[in-house]
């Protein structure tokens, strides 16, 4: 059976609804999909209907009747919709590997905004050299340095989907001061906030942070909130992975809305969530303090995913301070023993300081390794942490740190059963956004009222980039079938 997505404009639909109906056995189509529910994206509820499409873009929406097509494809009842707009995707590498994106078309998303405080672009050499084993991973060579040489090897080559990015707090950061856990000095801050400027100029949707993740666990409130202030300038927004979606949640939900209130921008939070089973319970106090704060006038709004597992570095089980100067210095903390004895201690105590994603588990069989850097480890991809030690004649924790040893800090695991979500209700959460691409087999769901689809002519001077056989605008765009 074949699943389609037909995706259109709010605005066109409306002005073709309005022409009349009559016209259109006169009118010849490339394509007409019959008796399609159609849910468009507006809120209302489905409406039964056909849709015409000349040239790639919607021509007609309505009782089309003895209207003509080259193709005509029978819905039989079935869901039609604008396409998905996955507001954190990770595929700013993987398009490069494989541009037709088959694992979001084939879920139909069709725009991807990528970005999660670490972002595609800037690039220098230092952080070229950081990520060199992932680069060498999917095979590709970083020559691009600012988004505009991204978006042209992105346009040299095409793709699949329609991309935007946001700019990282993080990247810039890295930019300026490094993997350093220290504070900018003035003139660093002033640096880094040119950077954000730049990026906003060359069309970033706004500005990223991802806080529990080193070095981003080192940036302060305030120099978020003068980051969110130049993205606020150009009209973009400030997402966020926030400090901590655990036991102390709660403040980091309180400084998302001092960034927002201070920078004067919207914000939308990355994978509303309450991590740990201690935790689970929680959402709807969560859920309440988004909207007190909307209430206020503070423009907040979430995305948040369907399923209880996550994806994630095997690194980031290791406390911030253990990552203070980057991979290098982890892996040399790493094999110094009162550092290894120090990371376990903090690992295995429960605390409101840092986001303990160890604690939040079941234990060593609730985590997968899923994909490694180096071939001598890829008979252990598929094999749970608790296999790993059992095979290695040692405890989960100190499986965990020979195994980034062994793999350079570049190990990525999945993590199952550890976390509740929201079911995403109008008002509330806007959008509901896939998993990391890198997982096969991802459930999604999405709304194209999503904070960043309601803001892409504001935030974004420079529209999508989109598929070579897409119209270059991000409000009419081509069919998936």
């Amino acid at each position: 059976m074949q699943r389609l997505v037909v995706l259109f404009s709010r605005t066109l639909g409306l002005l073709v609804l309005a022409v009349p109906l009559g016209r259109a056995a006169d009118t010849h189509y490339d394509l007409i999909i019959r008796n399609g529910h159609v849910i468009d994206g507006t809120g209302s509820p489905w409406y039964a209907a056909d849709i015409a499409v000349r040239d790639g873009r919607i021509a007609a929406i309505g009782n089309l009747g003895p209207a003509r097509a080259l193709r005509s494809i029978d819905a039989h009842g079935q869901v039609v919709a604008p396409g998905f707009i996955d507001m954190l995707g990770q595929s700013e590498l993987t398009l490069l590997v494989d541009p037709r994106a088959p694992s979001k078309i084939f879920q139909g998303i069709t725009t991807e905004i990528t970005g999660e405080g670490e972002s595609v672009a800037p690039l220098n050499d230092a952080i070229i050299t950081e990520k060199r084993l992932t680069y060498d991973h999917y095979r590709l060579k970083a020559d691009w340095r600012t988004f505009p040489e991204y978006f042209a090897r992105l346009e040299k080559q095409g793709i699949g989907i329609n991309f935007a990015t946001y700019i990282g707090a993080t990247s810039v950061r890295e930019m300026v001061i490094g993997y350093g856990a220290r504070t900018p000095t003035e003139e660093e801050l002033k640096q880094m906030e040119e950077l954000v400027a730049a990026g906003m100029r060359a069309g970033a949707m706004g500005v990223s942070s991802s806080l529990q993740y080193p070095p981003a666990p080192y940036a302060s409130t305030e120099e978020l909130i003068a980051l969110a202030r130049v993205a606020a300038r150009y009209g973009g927004i400030y997402a966020t992975h926030m400090r901590d979606e655990s036991n102390a949640e709660m403040a980091a939900l309180d400084e998302t809305f001092r960034i927002g209130r201070e920078a004067r921008i919207p914000i939308e939070i990355f994978h509303l969530k309450t991590s740990g089973k201690q935790n689970w319970g929680r959402m709807p106090l969560v859920v309440e303090r988004i909207e007190n704060a909307r209430a206020q006038g503070i423009d907040v709004a979430a995305d948040t995913y369907a399923y209880t597992a996550w994806f994630n570095d095997l690194a980031a089980f290791t406390p911030p301070w253990a990552n203070d100067g980057g991979k290098a210095q982890l892996l040399r903390r790493l094999q110094d023993p009162a550092m290894r004895a120090k990371m376990r201690q903090d690992m295995t105590t429960p605390s409101d300081t840092w986001n303990n994603e160890w604690l939040e588990t079941g234990g060593p069989q609730d985590v997968m390794i899923c994909a490694v850097k180096h071939k001598e480890l890829l008979q252990y991809q598929g094999k749970r942490l608790s296999e790993v030690a059992a095979e290695w004649h040692e405890d989960a924790i100190d499986a965990i740190f020979d195994f980034l040893i062994k793999d350079e800090a570049e190990t990525d695991v999945a993590g199952l059963r550890w976390t509740t979500t929201a079911r995403p209700r109008p008002r509330r959460l806007f959008s509901v956004r896939s998993i990391h691409t890198r997982v096969p087999t991802e459930p999604s769901l999405a709304s194209s009222q999503s904070t960043c689809g309601r803001r892409a002519s504001s935030a974004c001077r420079t529209p999508f980039v989109s598929s070579r056989r897409s119209p270059r605008n991000a409000s009419t765009c081509p069919i998936v079938g």
